[in-house]
């Protein structure tokens, strides 16, 4: 059986450090305040929404986390929705996502400012 030989310390260090960088983010995906009222019903931005079947939710250390155990919880987000209408992927940001701004909060704010992928930056045409 193999044994990891890091002492603790470290590997909850790079965690730490994990968390504090920024993830890639589609163009696609807007920034809001989502509640998980009852799974899978929502509050996006103060109204009601709900969570797609086979939504993602990552935690902000990157990790997956089941939608029915952030209930209650108000968590800013990053956050993509289907075509239906439903929410399909969530990000729970780390405090140097949330820094990151301007990020768009509506389709119409992305549609009209310019997104850059690489350094995952937007900027107001």
């Amino acid at each position: 059986m193999y044994r990891c030989a890091l002492p603790l310390a470290l590997v909850v260090s790079c965690l730490t450090a994990q968390a504090q960088t920024h993830r890639f983010f589609p163009a696609t995906a807007l920034r809001g305040e989502l509640i998980i009222t009852q799974f899978p019903d929502a509050q996006l931005n103060g109204k009601p929404a709900r969570l797609a079947p086979g939504a993602r939710v990552k935690n902000d250390n990157n990790l997956w986390v089941p939608p029915a155990g952030l209930a209650g919880q108000k968590l800013t987000v990053h956050y993509t929705v289907e075509s239906s209408g439903l929410i399909m992927d969530v990000w729970v940001l780390n405090p140097a996502e949330l820094a990151n701004k301007p990020w768009p909060a509506t389709p119409a704010e992305a549609a009209s400012w310019q997104f850059n992928p690489g350094n995952q930056t937007w900027s107001k045409s």
